[in-house]
């Protein structure tokens, strides 16, 4: 007398899973990453005014170094600095 084995539906998945038995990766999350400020380094008062004395400088210099607008240039730079390291 000869047995032969027959193939089950579970010998079948225990030798190869198949792609629906695989856990689904998860996706990203359509929400933006929170940014932590803590992770940035924080700068000095110093470096900070230093800045916005060189972004001043360049809005002078873009504006040809005409004289009455020094204060302009200063708020100015000193508004974008702020914003670009997050303290505004």
């Amino acid at each position: 007398m000869q047995v032969t084995q027959t193939r089950t539906h579970k010998g079948k998945a225990a030798s190869k899973p198949s792609r629906r038995d695989a856990t689904p990766a998860k996706s990203p999350s359509k929400s933006a990453p929170e940014i932590c400020k803590d992770a940035a380094p924080a700068i000095t008062a110093q470096e900070r005014e230093h800045l916005v004395a060189r972004a001043a400088y360049f809005r002078a210099e873009k504006r040809g170094f005409a004289p009455g607008c020094e204060l302009q240039d200063w708020v100015e730079a000193e508004a974008e600095v702020l914003r670009l390291i997050g303290s505004a």
